[in-house]
């Protein structure tokens, strides 16, 4: 079992503090195991088990506390004697509770309960939840495995680095020995997420047009489309297909965390710009549900990766637009800004010239990063880092 360090580290960093722990993201990356290495982390701590209270809703021994009534009555019957310590309560999927935002205002407002929460649905945080929760709540985005925690203990070699850019890093891929069977697993939890969090909750969806969206947009990962383009591109193949189902079934992918939309952001008038996005997979493991069979495109595969890693890091990330020049990425954090391009390799004199000349049309001092899979030629030119992107992948702390 992967130890998930910096999601703990965030948990701990709010443990007992007035604030709802919120963690969010897709089905199996981990959010339910967070939860029991921060049970554990707990106990090892001085927690007895008569603190902790831990509910999956997903279990069938749990159906009976869905109604929120008898979850109430269930949570409040083991608290009752925790007066002067705290209780720390622990609802895995909560979304699946019919008006659970109920029973966790009414649980806030009791004295030592430290309340931690998963969902694999943005609905979790749905305007009305939020709404309710205001200045109440923190949330702990959750994703797949990076690449540090993905070779964990081992050392960092091209075949990991390549078994991570093919399969992707969900969790339960490290307990599977062949590309086959990761492949089903794959496809499997693909075609769960498509039942239980998109058929479920949208019985007007057409699943041929979903499908030959999402497809688009596994084929198009980074580059710059709309759902306008997507709508035409579409059509002109004989799929018919409208601006407003592109973009409702694009909504219906984001809100079960299968794909982040990346925005652009003007770099010299300092603003976001509406029109146009990148679309990125919240995991390249998901290329394998496209009947596209040459979405293999290795720059478009770690633009995804290096995009998942800046989110990770705490980022806020947007494509960058220099006049008619593209940046890859801007981010900021607190006060700072950096602007990062990703290229498979500078070693053709071409690219190097267009990679560099697009930070080079910036006329600020943020720092400036190119991060390649060239293994040499690593430096600085005209003060821009140019950076091997394993390393790059493994040196965050």
């Amino acid at each position: 079992m992967i130890k998930r360090i910096d999601y703990l580290k965030k948990l701990n960093n709010f443990k007992e503090k007035e604030l709802i722990k919120v963690i969010t993201g897709l089905r199996r990356s981990g959010k339910s195991i967070l939860m029991k290495q921060f049970i554990d982390y707990l106990k090892e701590n001085g927690a007895k088990d008569s603190q902790i209270i831990k509910i999956n809703f997903e279990e069938k021994e749990n159906e009976e506390l869905l109604d929120k009534d008898k979850l109430y009555k269930y949570i409040i019957e083991r608290i009752k004697n925790n007066k002067e310590i705290y209780s720390y309560i622990f609802l895995d999927e909560i979304q699946k509770v019919k008006d659970f935002q109920i029973i966790i205002d009414s649980l806030y407002v009791k004295k030592n309960v430290d309340i931690y929460i998963t969902g694999s649905n943005a609905d979790l945080l749905s305007s009305e939840l939020a709404t309710l929760l205001t200045g109440r709540y923190v949330e702990i985005k959750m994703l797949p495995l990076s690449y540090k925690e993905y070779i964990s203990d081992k050392s960092d070699s091209i075949e990991l680095f390549n078994d991570y850019l093919n399969n992707g890093g969900l969790p339960y891929l490290l307990n599977l020995e062949t590309n086959e069977m990761k492949y089903e697993y794959i496809i499997g939890l693909y075609n769960t997420i498509l039942n239980n969090d998109i058929v479920k909750r949208h019985s007007d969806i057409d699943l041929t047009t979903f499908e030959n969206i999402l497809n688009f947009i596994i084929d198009n990962t980074s580059n710059i489309v709309s759902p306008n383009s997507i709508a035409n591109t579409l059509n002109s193949y004989g799929k018919k297909v409208s601006y407003n189902t592109v973009e409702k079934y694009i909504r219906y992918m984001k809100e079960c965390y299968l794909i982040y939309e990346c925005n652009r952001y003007n770099i010299l008038g300092k603003q976001n710009l509406k029109t146009l996005s990148k679309y990125y997979l919240v995991d390249l493991g998901f290329k394998k549900v496209s009947s596209i069979k040459n979405n293999t495109n290795l720059g478009y595969n770690i633009e995804n990766i290096v995009y998942l890693e800046l989110l990770r890091r705490g980022n806020i990330v947007n494509v960058g637009k220099v006049n008619d020049l593209e940046v890859d990425f801007v981010i900021k954090k607190e006060n700072e800004i950096e602007y990062y391009q990703v290229s498979t390799s500078l070693y053709d004199e071409k690219t190097k010239v267009r990679e560099i000349n697009s930070l080079k049309s910036i006329k600020d001092n943020y720092k400036k990063t190119i991060l390649t899979l060239d293994d040499y030629g690593m430096g600085n030119v005209d003060g821009i880092n140019i950076v091997n992107l394993r390393e790059w992948l493994l040196e965050y702390e």
